[in-house]
């Protein structure tokens, strides 16, 4: 294995966060290598936008990996449930959702940091939140830290000491208005990027589930329009 430079695998969804944190790592001077996953969500359409992402702010390499969640369910993203629609922010501000997905972003850095170790890479993004968010457990720092624990005791690399990774959360304690004055000085192109958990058959965002409703809530906070349409990105 080795040792690259600079080398970082990024989690790209194909969402506002994704898009800022490949911005933010790649402003910081990384070789970025884009980790998406085609994991069975209803919102699939997101795919196109990682790609649309990765292509405007460039990679190295972007890989979408299949991962059927689906075959387990448990989530409005991955089973026959309806995407909750409407909630006031009170609702959204209590308990766990029926979005959450079980486990999935401790499946997503556990793939990640297998390519991470493959690459010689020390350095993985995700675009993780605890500030404006919708309960998720699996977006907290304490989860993060303890994950970042885990990846140097399961790893060849961490073992032999040859390097140590690190879990990279920039956006952890941000609002969504400052990820994306963030993100706007750093060129991000939001028109890009696709929030909905459940866009319709053409990719348009649906503008009522937790996701739109914090991202509308967000570009009105940072006094900025959202350049989401009644069209799906081009």
């Amino acid at each position: 294995m080795t040792h690259q430079d600079k080398a970082a695998v990024v989690l790209v969804s194909g969402g506002l966060d994704s898009a800022t944190v490949l911005a933010i790592a790649k402003s910081e001077g990384y070789n970025c290598y884009a980790l998406s996953f085609d994991y069975g969500q209803r919102h699939r359409f997101e795919l196109e936008a990682a790609s649309r992402v990765c292509d405007a702010i460039g990679v190295v390499q972007h890989v979408t990996t299949p991962l059927d969640l689906r075959a387990f369910g448990g989530s409005a993203l991955t089973a026959d449930i309806d995407v909750p629609k409407d909630r006031p922010d009170d609702e959204m501000e209590t308990g766990i959702p029926i979005t959450y997905v079980p486990a999935r972003t401790t499946i997503f850095l556990s793939v990640a940091l297998g390519w991470a170790e493959v690459l010689g890479a020390f350095d993985l993004f995700i675009g993780v939140n605890a500030v404006d968010y919708s309960g998720y457990p699996d977006c907290r720092p304490e989860f993060i830290a303890q994950f970042e624990t885990l990846a140097n005791l399961a790893t060849q690399a961490g073992v032999e000491g040859t390097g140590r990774f690190r879990i990279h959360t920039p956006l952890i304690d941000l609002t969504k208005a400052d990820i994306i004055r963030r993100g706007l000085s750093l060129g991000v192109d939001y028109g890009f990027t696709l929030s909905c958990y459940d866009p319709n058959e053409h990719g348009q965002p649906c503008r009522r589930c937790d996701s739109c409703q914090l991202r509308s809530k967000g570009f009105a906070e940072a006094g900025m329009p959202d350049p989401h349409t009644d069209h799906a990105p081009p």
